[in-house]
């Protein structure tokens, strides 16, 4: 499950980093230390998502 979860969080990591870069990028955060911090909260909260995906793959 472990390698499931790793190829998982390639897609979901990269899809959510973009999508809070994004978000900042429409508040008017367009500085480059919030487009990082987002960027790395999308990478961060992807972890657990890739594992629950992975999980639910897992075991359907």
């Amino acid at each position: 499950m472990l390698r499931l979860a790793m190829m998982l969080y390639s897609l979901i990591g990269t899809t959510l980093a973009g999508s809070a870069v994004v978000v900042a990028l429409v508040i008017g955060q367009d500085t480059l230390r919030p487009i990082l911090i987002a960027a790395a909260l999308g990478f961060i909260a992807a972890l657990p998502v890739a594992w629950a995906v992975a999980a639910r793959l897992y075991r359907a």
